[in-house]
């Protein structure tokens, strides 16, 4: 008989022979990720990797990744020999235990580097470099709606007029301010636009959409004011043929169901949001429900769960009959997993969707794998296979609210079942769902303040009413509707749909309408989200890493988490905001008053404007922004005094060509001019005041101006904040 020794001994074995015990050659081990739970470890170190990465003021180049590549040499063979020098007896199980951990853990750092590497290399297209007005041809890929409410197409096979190959982006998207006729995925399009590269930051450290739209192959933004005329044809058979029927299904059941709640339910089948106004939108946000419209891990869980549930009831039914073997949970999970399957492609594949279907195939597969469903390890599963095939997501708002609702759900499991036996059962599902809708908030309110600014105050309120209906109702609906589909008999199953979406639209605008719905935040330095996350990871994998032996059973993981929790919530709240902002055009400058940010102009840089006074935690709009007292002057030329601890100095925001035959005389010692068109010719190399003209601001970028004990004031600029990265386009 073999006895195994306690954990102390670190798998040896020892058996009897000979009058006394001797130690077997061979060594017993079991797998390290197995014994110390590491799995829940690997989205945490790769992440740190990929957010390593972005983080870089510089594009990494071979010699970055071939160190990055050594790295992950150097960890598999410590991660080996550290076993070898153990069974040897050349150093304690102890130390290779902690060899291999450390090994592992840079191993996934380095691997995280590398594939968000990989990524970008792969995602690479051509950005426009200058602006250009004139003929775009392209194939419309991609029909959706801007923040501005107006439709947008996304042209791939691009084609401008009197522009080399070389020059050209691969893909663009347009706002079209005339929509009839409206083209349809597939047909080559020609129109007359005005075109740029994706623009930077509207403030130093804020939102780059230029970095996103790399990663989504976007070369060029912009609108036209013309009608769309067709060139050809749409293409038949392939992705886009499949693209043009869903939108034929969303444009039926926004027929069927009619008005918002029509949009609404197309949104939530079809993941086509361009029939939804941007008044829904508002009040979806302030109600707390905005993420309802957007198919993520909630309605990809409730399809797959009525899905499994049915099949599973039917099961038991055919089961009595004896029909049906007796593993039918396997055979739910693999039908629910083709509906889901069926779910990502009519909603169009998107990434969050995508994300979305990763997480609840991992959990189906778990169930046919006779594997706990929902556990911190499928959840760790998930995280991994999304941060590898999309590192880029670990930026997004989706992907980590999604994952720290889905994380702060499981955690309360363990305080759930100690409960709930001690309340009456028809209050159990009441309790859960009150339960689970508190943590679930608690867990993402934090990141969703980070990333929008605003905090919906009776958000639980409004998801407890509506969320229910959304399981239900909305979701079963659907899934019948998509059913009776086939057979033309999909209207009842659509009006009941419409009773949910009709629900969910009249609880979002009472919520809204409430006193106080919304609280606005200013928006935090760049470093906070970073010490949230890894505070939250740090709190949720310390008990992990007390089983993973004594190397960690001594490591301080819980307390780093709360040092890094509260150093982020100290950062946020000691925060300053820029005392003076001024945009990448020129054509705003905002400064900070006791009353709130004093805009130079009424108009022009609305879009920027809004950033600013959104970052700010300002309810104000700029025409409000802008009557605030403190410019002076006229449309050509708008003056401000600064006012700073150690001096005064003056502002002057010119714009046009009458602003700028003003330059001369307003370029005093001490003074800031600010302008939207060139000045070197009229100010020479050396002029007396401090100049940001359009020239200027075009390397840079926007740009900060901080109040400085020491220099009066200090400038930072967007090239300063984001560095130089493929795409940065020249700070822009």
């Amino acid at each position: 008989m073999v006895t195994q020794q306690p954990a102390a001994m670190h798998g040896q074995v020892i058996a009897p022979g000979g009058g006394g015990a001797r130690a077997v050659s061979t060594t017993v081990r079991v797998p390290i990720a197995v014994r110390a739970g590491l799995l829940p470890w690997v989205p945490f170190w790769m992440s740190l990797g990929i957010g390593g990465w972005f983080a870089l003021p510089f594009d990494p180049g071979p010699l970055h990744y071939g160190l990055a590549a050594l790295l992950v040499v150097g960890c598999l063979t410590v991660r080996f020999a550290s076993v070898g020098l153990a069974a040897r007896g050349r150093i304690t199980w102890d130390r290779a235990d902690a060899a291999r951990l450390g090994a592992v853990a840079f191993l996934l750092i380095a691997l995280g580097f590398l594939s968000v590497g990989m990524r970008a290399a792969i995602v690479e297209a051509p950005v426009l470099k200058f602006r250009y007005y004139g003929g775009v041809e392209g194939r419309v890929v991609q029909i959706d709606r801007s923040s501005g409410d107006r439709l947008r197409l996304t042209l791939d096979r691009v084609v401008l007029e009197n522009t080399p190959p070389s020059r050209m982006p691969e893909r663009v998207r347009i706002s079209l301010f005339v929509t009839d006729p409206m083209p349809v995925p597939g047909q080559r399009v020609m129109l007359t636009a005005h075109l740029g590269p994706p623009n930077g930051p509207s403030e130093p450290g804020g939102f780059d959409f230029r970095r996103m739209a790399w990663f989504d192959g976007l070369g060029a933004v912009g609108y036209s004011r013309t009608p769309v005329m067709t060139v050809a044809p749409p293409e038949s058979g392939g992705a886009l043929a499949l693209h043009r029927l869903r939108m034929r299904l969303s444009e039926g059941i926004v027929s069927a169901i009619g008005g918002q709640a029509g949009a609404v339910s197309s949104a939530l089948m079809t993941g086509d949001r361009s029939a939804i106004t941007e008044a829904t939108n508002d009040v979806m946000r302030a109600s707390s429900l905005y993420h309802i419209i957007s198919i993520s891990g909630l309605h990809m869980t409730m399809l797959a769960g009525f899905v499994y549930a049915a099949l599973r009831l039917a099961g038991v039914v055919l089961q009595l009959a004896g029909a049906m073997p007796r593993a039918m949970h396997k055979w739910a999970a693999g039908g629910a997993l083709l509906a889901s399957l069926v779910y990502l492609w009519l909603s169009g594949g998107g990434v969050a969707t995508e994300r979305s279907f990763i997480m609840v195939a991992v959990m189906l597969f778990a169930i046919i794998a006779d594997r706990r469903a929902i556990s911190l390890r499928t959840v760790a599963v998930a995280a991994t296979l999304i941060l590898a095939w999309t590192p880029e997501a670990l930026g997004s708002a989706g992907f980590q609210m999604s994952f720290a609702a889905t994380v702060a759900l499981i955690l309360s499991q363990g305080p759930w079942s100690q409960i709930s036996p001690h309340l009456p059962w028809w209050l159990k599902p009441a309790g859960m769902l009150v339960l689970s809708s508190l943590i679930a908030g608690l867990a993402t309110t934090p990141i969703a303040a980070a990333h929008f600014g605003r905090i919906s105050q009776y958000g639980m309120l409004a998801n407890l009413l509506v969320v229910p209906v959304v399981g239900a109702v909305v979701m079963p609906a659907g899934v019948i509707a998509a059913v009776l589909a086939l057979l033309g008999l999909a209207q009842p199953a659509l009006w009941c749909m419409g009773l949910g979406t009709k629900w969910m639209l009249f609880v979002a605008e009472w919520v809204a309408g409430l006193g106080g719905a919304v609280t606005v935040l200013p928006a935090p330095p760049g470093i906070v989200l970073p010490l949230i996350g890894i505070g939250g990871c740090l709190m949720v994998l310390a008990p992990v890493a007390v089983a993973m032996g004594a190397q960690m059973r001594h490591s301080p993981h819980r307390l780093i988490g709360v040092a890094c929790l509260v150093a982020g919530a100290a950062i946020w709240a000691c925060d300053r905001r820029p005392l003076m902002l001024v945009s990448h055009e020129g054509d705003a400058v905002g400064i900070m008053t006791p009353d709130g940010r004093a805009l130079s102009r009424p108009r022009g840089g609305s879009f920027t404007a809004a950033n600013w006074l959104e970052a700010d935690g300002d309810r104000a709009d700029q025409q409000q922004a802008a009557a605030r007292p403190l410019w002076t002057g006229d449309n050509a030329v708008r003056t401000a005094l600064l006012r700073l601890p150690t001096a005064e100095v003056a502002i002057h925001h010119l714009m046009g060509k009458r602003g700028a035959e003003r330059a001369g005389m307003l370029c005093q010692q001490g003074a800031i001019l600010i302008a939207n068109l060139p000045l070197s010719d009229l100010l020479g190399p050396k002029p007396p005041c401090r100049v940001f003209d359009s020239q200027r601001l075009r390397r840079t970028g926007a740009l900060a101006l901080f109040a400085d004990d020491e220099l009066s004031y200090r400038v930072v600029t967007v090239r300063d904040r984001a560095g130089e990265r493929a795409w940065s386009g020249g700070g822009r």
